[in-house]
């Protein structure tokens, strides 16, 4: 099972919306997919069609060692597994505080489903908290949703030093995986501007796929579903089912010999 974490320290940026249509991408194609819903606003979870109000347990319960994680996946209509997420998270960050490897309890919880899936997409909260450190310690890697615009560029940096200090303090395997430009209008000189920069600077690190700005992604979760399952026929759906098959195709290229370039060299 390969474990990415969809992170971006910048609100707002389309980090949940990729995470659960890269799930139902993924699935689209055979994957065996499982979300973990680290964001205490819990909108993957209701994106995935789960009712967040009506969860008895949450991976809250998984993470203060009350309940066992193959017990509260639930399978999510867009045919993934969810570890579903709601405001109890928030009383995580001062249960944890005190407990023992309180970074790596996710990553343990982890470990006891390793072999019944694909792949794991961890959608953190939009800060650096012991939840989102938590994801990136059980990661192999981090994918970054983006938009191309002046802020998103300084949010980057402050980003990738906090994945180096992770790397170098608690988990050396974790890698940029690479880039997602998302809410992309090309006819915004500005974005075509950045995401010129963001191509020159990380090369290979920026994925080819480029998911444009589309009503009906934002529309599918009052629905309670991804926008690849609420309207396929969409460029936003289409887009990332297209990110979905290069995932997979990084996927490989990441356990063959010749491994992207180390995060040191990014």
């Amino acid at each position: 099972m390969k474990i990415f974490c969809v992170a971006n320290q910048k609100g707002g940026v389309g980090k949940t919306t990729t995470a659960v249509n890269l799930a139902a991408g993924l699935s689209k194609i055979g994957q065996r997919v499982l979300l973990v819903d680290l964001d205490p606003q819990g909108n993957a979870t209701m994106g995935s069609g789960i009712n967040k109000q009506a969860l008895t347990s949450t991976i809250y319960q998984v993470l203060i060692g009350a309940a066992e994680l193959k017990n509260i996946r639930v399978h999510s209509p867009a045919d993934y597994d969810v570890l579903p997420g709601n405001r109890e998270l928030a009383g995580a960050e001062i249960d944890l505080v005190d407990m023992e490897q309180r970074e790596s309890r996710l990553k343990n919880a982890l470990k006891t489903v390793s072999g019944d899936y694909d792949f794991c997409l961890i959608d953190c909260p939009p800060s650096l908290s012991l939840l989102t450190l938590n994801g990136l310690v059980s990661a192999h890697g981090v994918i970054i949703p983006m938009q191309c615009e002046y802020f998103a560029l300084e949010g980057l940096s402050d980003l990738v030093n906090t994945i180096k200090r992770v790397t170098n303090s608690f988990n050396k395997e974790l890698k940029i995986i690479g880039l997602l430009r998302v809410m992309f209008d090309p006819r915004m000189t500005l974005s075509q501007q950045v995401s010129a920069q963001l191509e020159k600077h990380f090369g290979e690190k920026v994925f080819k796929t480029v998911i444009p700005r589309n009503v009906r992604l934002a529309e599918a979760p009052s629905y309670g579903l991804p926008g690849v399952v609420f309207d396929p026929s969409s460029r936003g759906a289409a887009a990332y089912l297209q990110f979905a098959q290069e995932m997979v195709a990084r996927m490989r290229a990441l356990e063959s010999p010749e491994l992207p370039k180390p995060l040191a060299d990014v």
